[in-house]
């Protein structure tokens, strides 16, 4: 028998022949086993002149190994990472009719009301609040003072001509100036019911009203009061 038509044992083949089984639609296993099975033919009809090196079988095996180990590995981690995922959506789903804290500057006017609260280090005695729409278009503006600490702004939901402005999400910019015009840093927060979360994209967004809040900013939880 003409032992160079089944001869596996030089490099070039191998890579090939690691190429192909990696390539193929069959599982690991029946690849291995069908790789086990050309050895086992090349060492039934080797030429007893010429006998085959069992270095390069060996280097074969671990060549072939090394493949199933990446591959099993990248299905380990993939299975981690889908897990990983139902973790954080179940985790998500489990906000939904709380009532959370989050950092952020978005909150819904619903019935003629929204809020935000606010906190600063130190007293702005001139400070300009501006509310904007979902567009970015300009809503209401107001000039104030704000103490050092944490507080509240509420707003009815009027235009500067007073006309209600439909319910919906809008946004607040705080810009606090000291007495000596120096700028004070502003952090904000929203506060509301999680009526829904969206798993859409790769990471679940809740739904607060009308506004979007990820969980990383979610900043506390509470259970929703009850009437």
């Amino acid at each position: 028998m003409d032992t160079g038509a089944v001869h596996l044992a030089n490099g070039a083949n191998t890579a090939g022949n690691v190429s192909a089984l990696t390539g193929s639609s069959r599982s690991i296993a029946d690849n291995f086993n069908t790789f086990l099975s050309l050895l086992t033919t090349q060492l039934k009809n080797q030429n007893p002149l010429d006998p085959l090196d069992t270095n390069q079988f060996t280097q074969q095996m671990v060549q072939f190994t090394s493949v199933e180990q990446q591959l099993k590995t990248n299905e380990f981690l993939k299975t981690l990472a889908a897990s990983a995922q139902n973790a954080t959506n179940t985790e998500a789903v489990s906000f939904i009719g709380k009532q959370v804290t989050a950092a952020g500057a978005s909150a819904e006017l619903s019935n003629g009301s929204a809020s935000w609260e606010y906190s600063l280090n130190r007293t702005a005695s001139d400070t300009t609040i501006t509310i904007r729409d979902s567009n970015g278009a300009i809503v209401h503006t107001d000039e104030t003072s704000l103490a050092s600490g944490t507080g509240n702004f509420s707003w009815d939901g009027r235009d500067a001509a007073g006309n209600q402005l439909p319910d919906g999400n809008y946004s607040i910019t705080i810009n606090a100036r000291d007495g000596n015009g120096s700028y004070v840093p502003v952090t904000t927060q929203v506060t509301g019911l999680v009526s829904g979360v969206d798993l859409s994209g790769n990471t679940p967004i809740l739904l607060v009203g009308g506004a979007q809040v990820n969980m990383s900013s979610v900043l506390s939880v509470q259970a929703a009061a009850t009437s």
